[in-house]
């Protein structure tokens, strides 16, 4: 029987990521890629279960593929697979760190989530893990501060969440910590939404303590479990909801929201 996500232990300690994040600043990602490949190599050849993970997961990702991509589940490109994930956390710490700015993101879609920013609308936002999340921080700059509560689940990453916590900017950015969504949340963030603040919840993950709040759905040939509880937040705030996600394009971040629904309505 595979781990629920949460169960899984994160690997690596803390003063690796603090030496990697410091050889970045200081000399770039060019000089990263000499420290960065001998980590990479261990975790993957000791990593059994996130090196079998890997290939499943790109061997059913080819199957949707053209030929051209020529991406496959072997060891090779779970290897590389394994690099390209570590560079993103590079990117994230970096993102956390202020060294990713304003100037290194573009939006596509964000007037209409501006238009209820300034009419001082709460909007929620469902998002996804793809991609450089932590870069949407700077949506707080939205052509006036506003505060932007993310939800989220650090019990499975305490190590990199604490060296996150230590480069952030938290000026404008308040992290709430919940493993389920329950009555008390919900009133937390109505109170976020009527002073028109932003809400993000990743809306891709089965909650931590429960597997009853669920809907099975086909996933890439297979079934696969989606949480309810984002879209019943949704009806209970009564607010506007958009999609958003955030994608590397050639050394630049691009921002993707879009109108999901006016509000999410509750089936009787």
């Amino acid at each position: 029987m595979k781990q629920h996500w949460a169960q899984l232990e994160e690997r690596g300690v803390i003063w690796g990521m603090h030496a990697l994040l410091k050889v970045y600043l200081w000399f770039g990602r060019r000089v990263l890629q000499v420290f960065l490949y001998p980590v990479v190599s261990y975790y993957w050849l000791f990593n059994s279960i996130g090196r079998q993970a890997s290939r499943d997961y790109l061997h059913r990702v080819s199957a949707y593929l053209p030929s051209g991509y020529g991406i496959t589940g072997s060891y090779w490109h779970s290897y590389k697979h394994f690099v390209n994930f570590a560079n993103i956390m590079i990117d994230k710490l970096a993102a956390w760190s202020g060294t990713i700015g304003v100037k290194d993101v573009d939006y596509v879609g964000r007037e209409a989530v501006i238009e209820c920013v300034e009419r001082g609308q709460g909007v929620l936002i469902l998002a996804a893990h793809i991609g450089n999340m932590e870069v949407c921080r700077l949506m707080a700059t939205l052509r006036k501060a506003v505060t932007v509560n993310v939800l989220v689940h650090t019990k499975h990453a305490e190590k990199f969440n604490a060296v996150l916590n230590q480069y952030a900017d938290l000026a404008y950015l308040n992290l709430i910590q919940v493993t389920e969504i329950n009555a008390a949340t919900a009133m937390l963030l109505q109170d976020k939404i009527d002073a028109g603040e932003l809400v993000v919840i990743t809306a891709d993950r089965t909650p931590v303590k429960t597997q009853q709040r669920v809907t099975e759905a086909l996933f890439m040939e297979q079934s696969a479990a989606f949480p309810q509880g984002p879209y019943i937040l949704g009806g209970l705030l009564k607010c506007p909801v958009f999609t958003m996600f955030c994608l590397k394009h050639q050394q630049r971040y691009r921002i993707y929201f879009e109108p999901f629904c006016e509000q999410t309505v509750i089936a009787a």
